[in-house]
C-alpha cells in the first residue's frame, strides 16, 4: 500500500465513512438497480442537476461519471446508507471554485428521518479532517425548504456572499452559499 501522495488533487480510490448511525461508502454495481428508486422522482429532477428521467441507462452513466471525477480528483459520490448494504441516497463532496462543496439527494421512501443532515455532518467532518478544509459550503435554493432544514441541521450559517444565478434543465435557477467552517 502506499502513502499518501503530495498531490492535493488525488482522491483516495475506496472510501468508507462511518457516523451518526450512518455508512457512507463507494457506489457499486450492485446498486445500480436501486438508483432509479432513488434518483426518479420529480423532487430531485427540480431541485438537483441529477439526469430526468433517471432509469437503468442513467444509473449506468452516473456510475461511470462518479468513477471519472474521483480519479480526476474533483468529486467524491458515496451512497448514504444506515449499514453499509442497500443505499438510501447520495452525498457528494466536490472540489469548487467557491470552496469544497458538499451536495446531497435522499430517496423519497427514505425522508424524514435526517439521513441527509446526518450524512452531511459525516462529510463535513472527511473534509476538515482528510482533506484540509478551513469551510465546506451548500449552494441551495432558498425555496428548497427541506434543503435550508437540512442546512440548519447540520449546523451551516448563510454566508453573506453574491447569489449565484444560472439555467439547469431549462429552469432559472438562484443559490444561496451556506457555509461550515473547520471547528477550532
Amino acid at each position: 500500500m502506499s502513502s499518501a501522495t503530495s498531490s492535493s488533487s488525488s482522491l483516495p480510490e475506496r472510501i468508507r465513512l462511518s457516523g451518526e448511525g450512518l455508512v457512507l461508502r463507494d457506489w457499486t454495481e450492485a446498486d445500480l438497480a436501486a438508483m432509479p428508486e432513488l434518483f426518479d422522482h420529480p423532487d430531485i429532477a427540480y431541485w438537483t442537476p441529477i439526469v430526468s428521467p433517471f432509469d437503468e441507462a442513467a444509473a449506468h452513466a452516473r456510475l461511470a461519471r462518479d468513477r471519472q471525477l474521483r480519479e480526476e480528483g474533483k468529486t467524491i459520490l458515496l451512497a448514504i446508507t444506515v449499514d453499509g448494504g442497500a443505499p438510501l441516497g447520495e452525498i457528494m463532496l466536490r472540489r469548487a471554485p467557491e470552496g469544497m462543496e458538499i451536495g446531497y439527494a435522499v430517496g423519497p421512501a427514505h425522508r424524514g428521518q435526517g439521513l441527509a443532515a446526518r450524512a452531511v455532518r459525516v462529510m463535513a467532518a472527511y473534509a476538515f479532517e482528510q482533506m484540509g478544509a478551513e469551510q465546506v459550503i451548500l449552494e441551495l435554493e432558498a425555496e428548497n425548504d427541506a434543503s435550508v432544514a437540512v442546512a440548519r441541521k447540520a449546523g451551516f450559517a448563510l454566508l453573506d456572499v453574491p447569489l449565484i444565478t444560472g439555467e439547469e434543465k431549462g429552469r432559472p435557477f438562484v443559490l444561496q452559499t451556506w457555509g461550515l467552517n473547520r471547528p477550532a
